[in-house]
Protein backbone atom coordinates (compact mmCIF):
# COMPACT_ATOMS: atom_id res chain seq x y z
CA UNK A 1 0.00 0.00 0.00
CA UNK A 2 1.84 3.44 -1.10
CA UNK A 3 -0.26 5.88 1.39
CA UNK A 4 0.94 8.95 -1.05
CA UNK A 5 -1.56 7.10 -3.58
CA UNK A 6 -4.34 8.96 -1.48
CA UNK A 7 -5.67 11.61 0.38
CA UNK A 8 -7.23 10.15 3.27
CA UNK A 9 -9.95 12.77 3.61
CA UNK A 10 -11.64 14.36 0.28
CA UNK A 11 -12.15 18.08 0.29
CA UNK A 12 -16.40 18.46 0.95
CA UNK A 13 -18.70 21.20 0.49
CA UNK A 14 -19.86 22.98 3.26
CA UNK A 15 -22.44 21.25 4.95
CA UNK A 16 -25.51 21.76 5.86
CA UNK A 17 -26.72 24.42 3.78
CA UNK A 18 -30.40 24.46 2.77
CA UNK A 19 -31.54 26.29 -0.32
CA UNK A 20 -34.76 25.64 -0.37
CA UNK A 21 -37.81 24.05 1.69
CA UNK A 22 -37.22 20.44 2.09
CA UNK A 23 -38.15 18.58 -0.07
CA UNK A 24 -37.61 21.11 -2.98
CA UNK A 25 -39.15 20.81 -6.14
CA UNK A 26 -37.06 18.09 -8.37
CA UNK A 27 -36.80 16.41 -5.27
CA UNK A 28 -40.68 15.76 -5.17
CA UNK A 29 -41.26 15.26 -8.73
CA UNK A 30 -38.48 12.26 -8.54
CA UNK A 31 -40.29 11.00 -5.16
CA UNK A 32 -43.90 10.94 -6.53
CA UNK A 33 -42.93 8.82 -9.86
CA UNK A 34 -40.88 6.74 -7.19
CA UNK A 35 -44.46 6.17 -5.29
CA UNK A 36 -45.97 4.68 -8.04
CA UNK A 37 -43.82 1.86 -9.10
CA UNK A 38 -41.70 0.87 -5.82
CA UNK A 39 -42.24 -1.59 -3.39
CA UNK A 40 -44.24 -0.06 -0.48
CA UNK A 41 -42.27 -2.40 1.94
CA UNK A 42 -39.37 0.08 1.54
CA UNK A 43 -38.88 1.99 5.49
CA UNK A 44 -38.27 5.56 3.98
CA UNK A 45 -38.39 7.61 6.43
CA UNK A 46 -37.35 11.64 5.47
CA UNK A 47 -37.91 12.74 2.17
CA UNK A 48 -34.08 12.81 0.83
CA UNK A 49 -33.19 12.17 -2.95
CA UNK A 50 -29.81 11.72 -3.53
CA UNK A 51 -28.19 13.39 -6.60
CA UNK A 52 -24.21 13.33 -5.89
CA UNK A 53 -22.02 13.20 -2.85
CA UNK A 54 -18.66 13.25 -1.39
CA UNK A 55 -17.36 12.49 1.96
CA UNK A 56 -20.07 13.37 4.68
CA UNK A 57 -22.14 15.28 2.15
CA UNK A 58 -25.04 14.69 0.00
CA UNK A 59 -26.65 16.84 -2.26
CA UNK A 60 -30.30 16.97 -3.62
CA UNK A 61 -31.02 17.72 -6.81
CA UNK A 62 -32.53 20.98 -6.00
CA UNK A 63 -28.65 22.09 -4.53
CA UNK A 64 -29.23 21.46 -0.66
CA UNK A 65 -26.15 20.28 1.25
CA UNK A 66 -27.42 17.62 3.99
CA UNK A 67 -24.29 16.71 6.38
CA UNK A 68 -25.06 12.56 6.29
CA UNK A 69 -24.20 11.13 9.50
CA UNK A 70 -26.43 7.63 8.23
CA UNK A 71 -23.30 6.53 5.41
CA UNK A 72 -26.49 4.50 3.95
CA UNK A 73 -26.84 2.71 6.90
CA UNK A 74 -22.88 2.24 7.67
CA UNK A 75 -21.93 1.40 4.20
CA UNK A 76 -19.93 4.14 2.67
CA UNK A 77 -17.14 3.59 5.27
CA UNK A 78 -14.90 5.65 3.48
CA UNK A 79 -17.06 8.35 2.01
CA UNK A 80 -19.00 8.79 -0.06
CA UNK A 81 -17.53 8.48 -3.59
CA UNK A 82 -13.79 8.39 -2.12
CA UNK A 83 -11.61 9.34 -5.07
CA UNK A 84 -9.62 6.64 -4.33
CA UNK A 85 -12.02 3.78 -3.78
CA UNK A 86 -13.64 5.12 -7.61
CA UNK A 87 -10.43 5.07 -9.06
CA UNK A 88 -10.33 1.38 -8.09
CA UNK A 89 -13.56 0.91 -9.36
CA UNK A 90 -12.84 2.35 -12.88
CA UNK A 91 -9.74 0.65 -13.30
CA UNK A 92 -10.90 -2.74 -12.52
CA UNK A 93 -13.96 -2.08 -14.75
CA UNK A 94 -11.70 -1.39 -17.85
CA UNK A 95 -10.43 -5.00 -17.15
CA UNK A 96 -13.32 -6.89 -17.08
CA UNK A 97 -16.70 -6.91 -14.82
CA UNK A 98 -17.65 -10.20 -13.77
CA UNK A 99 -16.41 -14.03 -14.07
CA UNK A 100 -18.06 -15.90 -11.37
CA UNK A 101 -14.83 -16.83 -9.03
CA UNK A 102 -17.21 -19.55 -7.85
CA UNK A 103 -16.20 -21.61 -11.07
CA UNK A 104 -12.92 -19.28 -12.34
CA UNK A 105 -10.03 -17.11 -10.96
CA UNK A 106 -9.19 -13.60 -10.52
CA UNK A 107 -6.45 -11.83 -8.92
CA UNK A 108 -8.28 -8.84 -6.97
CA UNK A 109 -10.38 -11.97 -5.19
CA UNK A 110 -7.53 -13.81 -4.12
CA UNK A 111 -6.03 -10.51 -2.62
CA UNK A 112 -8.97 -9.44 -1.58
CA UNK A 113 -9.45 -13.36 0.23
CA UNK A 114 -5.19 -12.92 1.63
CA UNK A 115 -6.11 -9.36 3.01
CA UNK A 116 -9.38 -10.59 5.04
CA UNK A 117 -7.56 -13.88 6.55
CA UNK A 118 -4.83 -11.88 7.36
CA UNK A 119 -6.33 -9.11 9.56
CA UNK A 120 -9.60 -11.28 10.83
CA UNK A 121 -9.38 -11.75 14.55
CA UNK A 122 -9.02 -14.91 14.85
CA UNK A 123 -5.48 -16.54 15.26
CA UNK A 124 -3.90 -19.00 12.80
CA UNK A 125 -5.03 -19.85 9.21
CA UNK A 126 -8.56 -18.54 8.29
CA UNK A 127 -10.53 -18.82 4.59
CA UNK A 128 -12.91 -16.50 3.13
CA UNK A 129 -16.31 -17.44 1.10
CA UNK A 130 -17.46 -14.13 -0.86
CA UNK A 131 -21.34 -13.15 -0.35
CA UNK A 132 -23.72 -9.86 -1.56
CA UNK A 133 -24.58 -8.77 1.51
CA UNK A 134 -24.74 -9.05 4.89
CA UNK A 135 -27.70 -11.37 4.91
CA UNK A 136 -26.00 -13.71 2.75
CA UNK A 137 -22.81 -14.02 4.78
CA UNK A 138 -25.13 -14.66 7.55
CA UNK A 139 -26.78 -17.61 5.58
CA UNK A 140 -23.27 -18.78 4.91
CA UNK A 141 -22.13 -18.42 8.62
CA UNK A 142 -25.52 -20.45 9.54
CA UNK A 143 -24.75 -23.48 7.01
CA UNK A 144 -21.51 -23.93 7.34
CA UNK A 145 -22.00 -23.96 11.36
CA UNK A 146 -24.00 -26.71 10.97
CA UNK A 147 -22.34 -28.35 8.40
CA UNK A 148 -19.00 -28.46 10.40
CA UNK A 149 -20.84 -29.71 13.99
CA UNK A 150 -23.41 -32.08 12.50
CA UNK A 151 -25.44 -30.20 14.81
CA UNK A 152 -28.98 -28.32 14.25
CA UNK A 153 -29.32 -25.77 16.92
CA UNK A 154 -28.69 -22.25 17.13
CA UNK A 155 -29.07 -19.47 20.03
CA UNK A 156 -29.31 -15.71 18.96
CA UNK A 157 -29.98 -12.67 20.80
CA UNK A 158 -33.53 -10.45 21.41
CA UNK A 159 -32.93 -7.72 19.57
CA UNK A 160 -30.64 -8.57 17.07
CA UNK A 161 -31.28 -7.83 13.27
CA UNK A 162 -29.11 -10.30 11.41
CA UNK A 163 -31.34 -9.90 7.43
CA UNK A 164 -33.80 -10.73 5.77
CA UNK A 165 -33.61 -13.99 4.24
CA UNK A 166 -34.98 -16.68 5.71
CA UNK A 167 -32.23 -18.13 7.42
CA UNK A 168 -30.56 -14.68 8.90
CA UNK A 169 -34.62 -13.60 9.26
CA UNK A 170 -35.30 -16.57 11.41
CA UNK A 171 -32.22 -15.58 13.72
CA UNK A 172 -33.34 -11.85 14.34
CA UNK A 173 -35.06 -10.69 17.25
CA UNK A 174 -35.70 -7.35 16.42
CA UNK A 175 -39.01 -6.26 15.32
CA UNK A 176 -42.22 -8.48 14.66
CA UNK A 177 -43.31 -6.38 11.43
CA UNK A 178 -39.76 -7.79 9.81
CA UNK A 179 -40.78 -11.88 9.87
CA UNK A 180 -45.01 -11.04 10.13
CA UNK A 181 -46.93 -13.57 7.47
CA UNK A 182 -43.53 -15.03 6.53
CA UNK A 183 -43.85 -17.90 9.06
CA UNK A 184 -42.99 -20.57 9.35
CA UNK A 185 -38.75 -19.89 9.83
CA UNK A 186 -36.10 -22.12 9.89
CA UNK A 187 -36.56 -24.26 12.84
CA UNK A 188 -33.99 -25.02 15.63
CA UNK A 189 -33.07 -21.19 16.87
CA UNK A 190 -33.86 -20.09 20.43
CA UNK A 191 -33.14 -16.52 21.40
CA UNK A 192 -31.95 -15.49 24.87
CA UNK A 193 -31.73 -11.46 26.54
CA UNK A 194 -28.84 -9.66 24.88
CA UNK A 195 -26.96 -7.62 28.14
CA UNK A 196 -28.34 -3.96 28.33
CA UNK A 197 -26.21 -2.38 30.83
CA UNK A 198 -28.58 0.97 30.70
CA UNK A 199 -31.98 -0.91 30.27
CA UNK A 200 -30.68 -4.32 32.68
CA UNK A 201 -33.84 -6.99 32.44
CA UNK A 202 -35.74 -7.89 36.16
CA UNK A 203 -34.52 -5.21 37.99
CA UNK A 204 -30.67 -6.19 37.52
CA UNK A 205 -28.06 -3.98 38.11
CA UNK A 206 -25.87 -3.15 35.13
CA UNK A 207 -22.95 -5.55 36.67
CA UNK A 208 -25.76 -8.38 36.67
CA UNK A 209 -27.23 -8.20 33.21
CA UNK A 210 -24.00 -10.78 32.14
CA UNK A 211 -24.60 -13.12 34.36
CA UNK A 212 -28.49 -13.15 33.84
CA UNK A 213 -27.84 -13.98 30.01
CA UNK A 214 -25.31 -16.82 30.69
CA UNK A 215 -27.52 -18.18 33.20
CA UNK A 216 -30.42 -18.23 30.21
CA UNK A 217 -28.68 -19.93 27.87
CA UNK A 218 -27.70 -22.32 31.05
CA UNK A 219 -31.18 -22.96 31.02
CA UNK A 220 -31.90 -23.64 27.96
CA UNK A 221 -29.24 -26.66 27.78
CA UNK A 222 -30.64 -28.41 31.29
CA UNK A 223 -34.57 -28.12 30.05
CA UNK A 224 -34.67 -27.88 25.81
CA UNK A 225 -31.26 -28.23 24.31
CA UNK A 226 -28.38 -29.92 25.30
CA UNK A 227 -25.15 -27.98 24.61
CA UNK A 228 -23.64 -30.55 22.31
CA UNK A 229 -26.80 -30.55 20.33
CA UNK A 230 -26.09 -26.46 19.96
CA UNK A 231 -23.94 -25.56 16.75
CA UNK A 232 -23.35 -21.88 17.17
CA UNK A 233 -24.24 -18.92 18.85
CA UNK A 234 -25.00 -15.74 16.52
CA UNK A 235 -23.64 -12.30 18.31
CA UNK A 236 -23.58 -8.99 17.12
CA UNK A 237 -20.79 -6.98 19.45
CA UNK A 238 -22.52 -4.12 19.55
CA UNK A 239 -25.74 -4.41 18.50
CA UNK A 240 -27.09 -2.49 15.59
CA UNK A 241 -31.27 -2.06 14.87
CA UNK A 242 -31.52 -3.16 18.18
CA UNK A 243 -30.68 0.30 19.59
CA UNK A 244 -26.40 0.38 18.61
CA UNK A 245 -26.45 -1.54 22.22
CA UNK A 246 -22.98 -1.45 23.77
CA UNK A 247 -22.41 -5.23 26.17
CA UNK A 248 -20.70 -4.92 29.75
CA UNK A 249 -17.13 -5.79 28.88
CA UNK A 250 -17.37 -8.77 30.75
CA UNK A 251 -19.95 -10.42 28.23
CA UNK A 252 -18.35 -11.51 25.36
CA UNK A 253 -14.95 -12.90 27.07
CA UNK A 254 -17.66 -14.96 29.19
CA UNK A 255 -19.72 -16.17 26.56
CA UNK A 256 -16.45 -17.07 24.54
CA UNK A 257 -15.46 -19.11 27.08
CA UNK A 258 -19.11 -20.99 27.83
CA UNK A 259 -18.84 -22.12 23.59
CA UNK A 260 -15.62 -23.04 24.28
CA UNK A 261 -16.76 -25.61 26.87
CA UNK A 262 -19.28 -27.19 24.56
CA UNK A 263 -17.54 -27.01 21.01
CA UNK A 264 -19.99 -24.24 20.21
CA UNK A 265 -18.97 -21.69 17.12
CA UNK A 266 -18.75 -18.48 18.36
CA UNK A 267 -20.33 -16.27 15.59
CA UNK A 268 -19.94 -12.54 15.43
CA UNK A 269 -22.17 -10.55 13.21
CA UNK A 270 -19.66 -7.72 12.22
CA UNK A 271 -22.02 -6.16 9.38
CA UNK A 272 -22.80 -2.94 10.65
CA UNK A 273 -20.05 -2.92 13.59
CA UNK A 274 -16.95 -4.27 11.70
CA UNK A 275 -14.74 -2.44 8.82
CA UNK A 276 -13.41 0.01 11.61
CA UNK A 277 -16.75 1.84 12.72
CA UNK A 278 -15.79 1.08 16.25
CA UNK A 279 -12.09 2.48 15.93
CA UNK A 280 -10.83 -1.15 15.50
CA UNK A 281 -10.96 -3.18 12.53
CA UNK A 282 -13.50 -5.40 13.86
CA UNK A 283 -16.02 -4.70 16.79
CA UNK A 284 -15.10 -8.11 18.89
CA UNK A 285 -11.25 -6.56 18.92
CA UNK A 286 -12.20 -4.14 21.73
CA UNK A 287 -12.72 -7.06 23.67
CA UNK A 288 -9.50 -8.94 22.73
CA UNK A 289 -12.38 -11.72 21.99
CA UNK A 290 -11.55 -14.77 18.65
CA UNK A 291 -14.61 -15.53 17.30
CA UNK A 292 -14.84 -18.97 15.24
CA UNK A 293 -16.71 -17.05 12.07
CA UNK A 294 -17.00 -13.63 10.89
CA UNK A 295 -19.72 -12.23 8.71
CA UNK A 296 -18.97 -9.20 7.15
CA UNK A 297 -20.53 -6.75 4.76
CA UNK A 298 -21.91 -2.84 4.39
CA UNK A 299 -18.54 -0.95 4.99
CA UNK A 300 -16.51 -3.49 3.24
CA UNK A 301 -16.35 -2.53 -0.11
CA UNK A 302 -17.35 1.03 0.89
CA UNK A 303 -20.73 1.06 -1.29
CA UNK A 304 -20.30 -1.23 -3.50
CA UNK A 305 -22.51 -4.65 -2.70
CA UNK A 306 -20.11 -7.32 -1.58
CA UNK A 307 -19.81 -8.93 1.93
CA UNK A 308 -17.64 -11.98 3.46
CA UNK A 309 -18.18 -15.21 5.80
CA UNK A 310 -14.42 -14.84 7.26
CA UNK A 311 -14.00 -18.24 9.55
CA UNK A 312 -11.04 -20.66 10.77
CA UNK A 313 -9.49 -23.06 8.20
CA UNK A 314 -10.52 -26.20 10.40
CA UNK A 315 -14.04 -25.18 9.84
CA UNK A 316 -14.20 -25.03 6.33
CA UNK A 317 -14.78 -28.80 5.63
CA UNK A 318 -17.62 -28.30 3.57
CA UNK A 319 -17.04 -29.85 -0.21
CA UNK A 320 -17.39 -28.47 -3.91
CA UNK A 321 -20.75 -27.35 -4.40
CA UNK A 322 -22.02 -27.44 -0.98
CA UNK A 323 -22.21 -23.46 -1.41
CA UNK A 324 -21.58 -21.02 -3.75
CA UNK A 325 -22.53 -17.35 -5.32
CA UNK A 326 -22.49 -16.87 -8.54
CA UNK A 327 -21.38 -12.95 -7.88
CA UNK A 328 -20.07 -12.86 -4.51
CA UNK A 329 -16.66 -11.73 -4.76
CA UNK A 330 -17.43 -9.67 -8.04
CA UNK A 331 -13.85 -8.09 -8.80
CA UNK A 332 -15.54 -4.48 -9.01
CA UNK A 333 -16.39 -5.08 -5.81
CA UNK A 334 -13.00 -6.54 -4.37
CA UNK A 335 -11.09 -3.66 -6.13
CA UNK A 336 -13.29 -1.17 -4.59
CA UNK A 337 -12.73 -3.36 -1.55
CA UNK A 338 -8.89 -3.50 -1.37
CA UNK A 339 -9.03 0.51 -1.70
CA UNK A 340 -11.29 0.60 1.37
CA UNK A 341 -8.85 -1.44 3.52
CA UNK A 342 -6.26 0.78 2.21
CA UNK A 343 -7.72 4.12 3.44
CA UNK A 344 -8.98 2.64 6.58
CA UNK A 345 -5.47 1.06 7.67
CA UNK A 346 -4.18 4.36 5.99
CA UNK A 347 -5.81 6.36 8.85
CA UNK A 348 -9.62 6.16 9.03
CA UNK A 349 -9.91 3.73 11.54
CA UNK A 350 -7.78 6.04 13.69
CA UNK A 351 -9.69 8.88 13.04
CA UNK A 352 -12.93 6.98 13.87
CA UNK A 353 -11.38 6.72 17.47
CA UNK A 354 -10.43 10.12 17.49
CA UNK A 355 -14.02 11.94 16.16
CA UNK A 356 -15.86 9.15 17.58
CA UNK A 357 -14.35 10.10 21.48
CA UNK A 358 -14.86 13.84 20.35
CA UNK A 359 -18.71 13.25 19.40
CA UNK A 360 -19.30 11.20 22.35
CA UNK A 361 -18.37 13.88 24.22
CA UNK A 362 -20.17 16.11 22.74
CA UNK A 363 -23.09 14.29 23.33
CA UNK A 364 -22.28 13.89 26.72
CA UNK A 365 -22.73 17.67 27.14
CA UNK A 366 -26.03 17.37 25.06
CA UNK A 367 -27.63 14.72 27.58
CA UNK A 368 -26.44 17.15 30.76
CA UNK A 369 -28.85 20.08 28.72
CA UNK A 370 -31.68 18.27 27.68
CA UNK A 371 -34.02 16.37 29.81
CA UNK A 372 -35.54 14.10 26.88
CA UNK A 373 -31.90 12.85 26.09
CA UNK A 374 -31.03 9.58 28.16
CA UNK A 375 -28.57 7.43 27.79
CA UNK A 376 -25.69 8.21 25.28
CA UNK A 377 -22.87 5.30 24.23
CA UNK A 378 -21.01 3.85 21.78
CA UNK A 379 -17.37 2.97 20.01
CA UNK A 380 -15.69 4.97 17.57
CA UNK A 381 -17.94 6.23 15.13
CA UNK A 382 -20.86 3.87 16.58
CA UNK A 383 -22.74 6.11 18.58
CA UNK A 384 -26.24 6.68 19.97
CA UNK A 385 -28.42 8.55 22.03
CA UNK A 386 -31.52 7.77 23.55
CA UNK A 387 -34.79 9.80 23.59
CA UNK A 388 -36.42 9.66 26.54
CA UNK A 389 -39.63 11.17 28.36
CA UNK A 390 -37.98 12.83 30.78
CA UNK A 391 -34.34 12.51 32.91
CA UNK A 392 -35.86 11.02 35.98
CA UNK A 393 -38.13 8.18 34.57
CA UNK A 394 -36.03 7.30 31.21
CA UNK A 395 -38.95 6.17 29.86
CA UNK A 396 -38.60 6.00 26.00
CA UNK A 397 -40.23 7.65 23.53
CA UNK A 398 -40.33 7.20 19.93
CA UNK A 399 -42.54 9.83 18.74
CA UNK A 400 -40.09 12.23 20.47
CA UNK A 401 -37.03 10.39 18.80
CA UNK A 402 -39.15 10.57 15.59
CA UNK A 403 -39.53 13.94 15.71
CA UNK A 404 -35.99 14.78 16.76
CA UNK A 405 -35.03 13.16 13.81
CA UNK A 406 -37.35 14.91 10.89
CA UNK A 407 -35.98 18.33 12.43
CA UNK A 408 -32.99 16.92 11.95
CA UNK A 409 -33.56 16.58 8.49
CA UNK A 410 -35.12 19.91 7.71
CA UNK A 411 -31.98 21.73 9.02
CA UNK A 412 -29.75 19.59 6.66
CA UNK A 413 -28.52 16.70 9.33
CA UNK A 414 -29.44 13.57 8.02
CA UNK A 415 -29.77 10.74 11.05
CA UNK A 416 -31.60 7.43 11.70
CA UNK A 417 -33.58 5.61 14.21
CA UNK A 418 -32.85 2.55 15.86
CA UNK A 419 -34.17 0.21 18.83
CA UNK A 420 -37.77 1.07 20.11
CA UNK A 421 -35.94 5.01 20.80
CA UNK A 422 -32.20 5.76 19.81
CA UNK A 423 -31.13 7.85 17.34
CA UNK A 424 -27.68 6.48 15.76
CA UNK A 425 -25.07 8.32 14.31
CA UNK A 426 -22.88 5.98 11.73
CA UNK A 427 -21.30 8.45 9.13
CA UNK A 428 -19.05 8.03 6.95
CA UNK A 429 -14.73 7.22 8.66
CA UNK A 430 -14.04 10.25 7.26
CA UNK A 431 -16.37 12.17 9.66
CA UNK A 432 -13.87 15.64 10.26
CA UNK A 433 -13.93 16.73 13.88
CA UNK A 434 -15.04 20.28 12.50
CA UNK A 435 -18.24 18.24 10.85
CA UNK A 436 -19.28 16.53 14.23
CA UNK A 437 -19.40 19.90 15.71
CA UNK A 438 -21.50 21.26 13.16
CA UNK A 439 -23.85 18.07 13.55
CA UNK A 440 -23.84 18.22 17.18
CA UNK A 441 -25.22 21.89 17.04
CA UNK A 442 -28.19 21.20 14.22
CA UNK A 443 -28.83 18.32 16.40
CA UNK A 444 -29.15 20.81 19.76
CA UNK A 445 -31.28 22.95 17.66
CA UNK A 446 -33.40 20.31 16.28
CA UNK A 447 -33.81 18.76 20.05
CA UNK A 448 -35.20 22.16 21.28
CA UNK A 449 -37.09 22.03 18.38
CA UNK A 450 -39.30 18.70 19.05
CA UNK A 451 -39.76 19.44 22.55
CA UNK A 452 -41.33 22.60 21.80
Amino acid sequence: MNQAAFTLIPDQPDAPKVVTELPGPKAKELIERDHKVTSPSYTRGDPLVMDRAIGCVAIDPDGNHFLDLTAGIAVTSTGHSHPYVVDAIKKQAELFLHMSGTDFYYEPQVRLCERLAETAPMSGKNRVFFTNSGAESIEAALKLSRYYTGRQHVIAFWGAFHGRTYGALSLCGSKAVQSRYFKPLVPGITHVTYPNPFRPSGGLSPDEVTDFTLDEIKRIFKRRVAPSEVAAIFVEPIQGEGGYVVPPDDFLPRLRELCSESGILLVCDEVQAGMGRTGKLWAVENWSVEPDIIASAKGLASGMPLGAMIAREELMTWQPGSHASTFGGNPVCCAAALATMDLLEGGLIENAATVGAHMLGGLEKLKDKHEVIGDVRGKGLMLCAEVVTDGESLKPDPKMRDKIVTECYLRGLLVLGCGDNSIRFAPPLCLTASQADAALAVLDESVSAAAN
